[in-house]
């Protein structure tokens, strides 16, 4: 009898081992593997493997494309002269599937049927499900990382040469002991203005709201949504993080459109903000409250605006560092708040009849996120972690008051932050930490800035929570620039792998060279871009103004209105170009312009007249304008081309010109 029970025990071990050895899964060893499939790391994981390194993606979620999928259809750009590479190719691919050159508003299943179609395209496979626990070290350099999925049945680990973090949370890197921030620098760290605490008028709720349940009553406690917090110094710091919320994808199409229905755990006291800001603020409209961004098909993108709406303030602080479970909790918050905010616009008899009206149009769309209830797959986290890197980004390269040398991608985008908290400030509501200051030129952001310092991590890079201070980050922080810093950031994993060196010790140069020459990662020409400024490029006749504003790249010109045909702006391409190439000019987007632009196009050997007409232009998004096409020409490598507009009329503009090599 004994015995038996000792066979049975032993047996019971034996498969118990057996399964413990199961679970755990080497998936194989890699030359570069991609934490985080968001656009940064799609875009990463295509190029290293263009470049005929095995990559493997992984993705804690069921999605590619991060927010660029995930609702964030209306691109956050600032000047499309910083966007180069494959994110300059994933809008061009979205142009063509909207039948245009480029484009930068979208659906979210086109964004992610054009980042699977690079994956594809790549053969990268994409592990999903599954986020990272630990990291494994010798010395300074990565040899594994531990893997578990969401519900920790299964549990794997990843060797590879070179590692990149392309998550919003910069897990991976957080594991291997990297330096990093959480929150706001002081202003005075780094000599910036704009950091730290900031109690301004952006995206704030106007005076004379009363922040308790009871009005008058302080005994009656606070509305749900304000801090007990007390208002801080000007520019102090803190690890206070800018609210977070979805970028929500709603159908006017009623054959599209599912009815927002009350959500299980709505809570209408949550909005009661809403309705006194309503008292203060007459709401005329949707806009009032939302930035209601139109996207094709009868869609939107749906993001934050004034002081209350669909960010949701102080409720994501501890989000940077918290555990799994916790950041499960905390976008749970985030939907049962947004979906009961549509709700309670859409049905709540305080609101105004005609916006009941207007939302109740509106549904979740059947054709998106259809795994998902309708819903978005992606929170938008803002900013998270931001690692302590060989250089730190900061208010002083965005405004050109410092710049780099080891440039890797540029961005433009006016140095933005979001709220941070809502507490009482004199008796009344208001919201700290809205930050919206631009009106500089794209500048590049270093190499030294994905690179971790040397010390901690010699084969890993962070393209997305890269180094930068809180607001310098709040300008770096956009969706192509994204895709711009993982396509170099593959490309440097791909060096450090041949050369035999840390990311840290690449040759830039070569990088940058690199990046400008193969810009596609396939070997494919790169575009000839002559912009205005390019003065060996470019021939100026007659009077014409430089706008700083605007346009393509830090300028362009404006006729004076005064002058007649003799008057023009020539761009020259290199005299022995050969080859079919489309051509197009950038088409500035201007309160006040002359209804038509003569343009003419010089082959070589043969002239030829092209007129664009102002009202066929239709410049879409946050964009400085748009590329309108002159047409498909050849050039023989004789004779001296040139495209040139001509400055005839009220207030033309030129300025730039773009070559597009083709094989029709």
């Amino acid at each position: 009898m004994m015995n038996r029970k000792i066979v049975f025990t032993f047996f019971v071990l034996l498969i118990n081992l057996n399964s413990l050895k199961a679970q755990h899964k080497l998936y194989k060893s890699y030359d570069v593997c991609v934490y985080g499939a968001t656009s940064a790391g799609v875009v990463a994981a295509y190029t290293a493997a263009q470049y005929g390194k095995s990559v493997l993606l992984i993705e804690p979620g069921k999605h590619v494309g991060g927010m660029s999928s995930g609702g964030l259809g209306l691109t956050d750009i600032g000047n499309k002269y910083a966007i180069s590479g494959l994110a300059l190719d994933f809008y061009r691919r979205i142009g063509q599937h909207y039948g245009k050159f480029e484009q930068w508003i979208f659906e979210p299943h086109v964004a992610e049927d054009i980042f699977n179609a690079y994956l594809k395209k790549a053969k990268v496979p994409v592990l999903y499900q599954n986020r990272v626990t630990s990291v494994k070290k010798q010395g300074n350099v990565i040899t594994e990382i531990l893997l578990e999925s969401p519900d920790q049945h299964s549990v794997g680990s990843v060797k590879a040469k070179v590692f990149i973090d392309c998550s919003y949370e910069g897990d991976l890197m957080a594991r291997a002991g990297v330096s990093y921030m959480v929150g706001r620098e002081a202003n005075t760290e780094y000599g910036e203005t704009f950091n730290g605490v900031q109690l301004t008028n952006g995206h704030q709720l106007p005076d004379g709201i009363d922040p308790y349940k009871v009005k008058g009553d302080a005994k009656s406690g606070l509305l749900w949504g304000i801090s007990n917090g007390q208002l801080a110094a000007k520019g102090s710091g803190d690890k206070k993080v800018q609210a977070y919320n979805y970028r929500i994808c709603l159908s006017k199409d009623p054959k599209n459109r599912i009815p927002i229905t009350k959500p299980a755990n709505y809570q209408p006291e949550h909005y009661e903000l809403l309705i006194r800001q309503m008292e203060k603020r007459t709401w005329k409209s949707l806009q009032d409250v939302f930035i209601w961004s139109r996207m094709p098909n009868q869609k939107t993108d749906i993001n934050n605006r004034n002081g209350f709406s669909t960010d949701m303030i102080g409720m994501n602080w501890d989000y940077p560092d918290a555990n799994y479970r916790k950041r499960q909790e905390i976008w749970s918050a985030h939907t049962d708040y947004t979906k009961g905010l549509l709700y309670f616009v859409g049905h709540d008899p305080r609101i105004p009849e005609h916006i009941r009206a207007e939302m109740n149009e509106w549904g979740y769309p059947k054709d998106e996120y259809k795994d998902n209830q309708n819903w978005t797959h992606q929170l938008y986290i803002r900013e998270a972690r931001r690692m302590k890197g060989a250089l730190v980004m900061t208010q002083h390269h965005c405004q050109g008051q410092e710049l780099v040398q080891d440039g890797i991608g540029m961005a433009a985008y006016t140095m933005d932050s979001h709220n941070c908290e809502r507490l009482v400030v004199n008796g009344m509501v208001k919201n700290e930490g809205n930050v919206e200051e631009g009106g500089f030129d794209p500048y590049p952001i270093a190499y030294r800035a994905i690179t971790p310092k040397e010390a901690e991590a010699a084969n890993l890079l962070v393209p997305v929570c890269l180094s930068a201070t809180h607001i310098a980050y709040g300008s770096i922080r956009m969706e192509p620039v994204f895709m711009v810093l993982g396509q170099s950031a593959a490309l440097a994993a791909v060096k450090a792998i041949d050369g035999k060196s840390s990311v840290q010790q690449i040759d830039v140069v070569s990088l940058q060279r690199q990046l400008k020459e193969n810009p596609l990662a396939d070997g494919s020409a790169a575009d000839i871009l002559i912009d205005n400024s390019d003065s060996s490029r470019v021939k100026m006749a007659g009077n014409w103004l430089v706008q700083k504003r605007g346009g393509y790249g830090p300028d362009y010109y404006l006729s004076d209105g005064k002058t007649d045909s003799s008057s023009f702006i020539r761009y020259y391409p290199d005299q022995h170009i050969k080859g079919r190439y489309e051509i197009y000019t950038y088409y500035a987007k201007l309160p006040e312009r002359n209804a038509v632009t003569n343009v003419k196009v010089f082959d070589g050997k043969r002239l030829q007249e092209v007129t664009i007409k102002d009202n066929e232009v239709n410049v879409v998004g946050q964009t400085s304008g748009e590329w309108v096409k002159l047409g498909d020409y050849t050039f023989s490598g004789t004779g001296k081309p040139y495209m040139e507009i001509t400055g005839k009329g009220k207030k033309v503009a030129a300025d730039a010109v773009l070559l597009v090599a083709t094989s029709k």
